[in-house]
């Protein structure tokens, strides 16, 4: 069996699939594969991300999932321009905008959540 090579899912949950909807296509930009009865498809790259349709969902207190982009200060323009607002952690030492900067300097991250709560992150990384 080889898992390194094989397709792989990525799953969250959502207890309000049409502001999840919203939220993944309108502020996100990602395009829905699929609307079916127990989840919403989407594609990333090269990986698949459903979002389960639950009626009681109680997110997970850190980041569930992360885009890695080539600009920080372009992935926050583009996600606050859509309306996002990005997500502090008290004592991280974050900047003015949420940017967080790892103490080595080889990853900045900006945290978000979707409408249901689930942590979710855009980093940009130099190592």
């Amino acid at each position: 069996m080889d898992l390194q090579s094989a397709k792989s899912t990525v799953f969250l949950a959502t207890s309000d699939a049409e502001a999840a909807r919203a939220f993944y296509e309108g502020a996100l930009g990602l395009t829905l594969q699929a609307d079916e009865p127990y989840a919403l498809v989407y594609a990333l790259s090269g990986v698949e991300l459903r979002l389960s349709k639950v009626p009681n969902y109680t997110p997970l207190p850190f980041t569930v999932l992360d885009w890695q982009v080539p600009s920080i200060e372009a992935a926050h323009a583009a996600l606050t321009g859509n309306g996002v607002e990005p997500k502090r952690f008290e004592g991280m030492g974050q900047d003015e905008r949420g940017v967080w900067e790892s103490p080595d300097g080889g990853a900045k991250i900006l945290w978000f959540n979707d409408p249901d709560g689930n942590v979710l992150s855009v980093s940009e990384r130099t190592q």
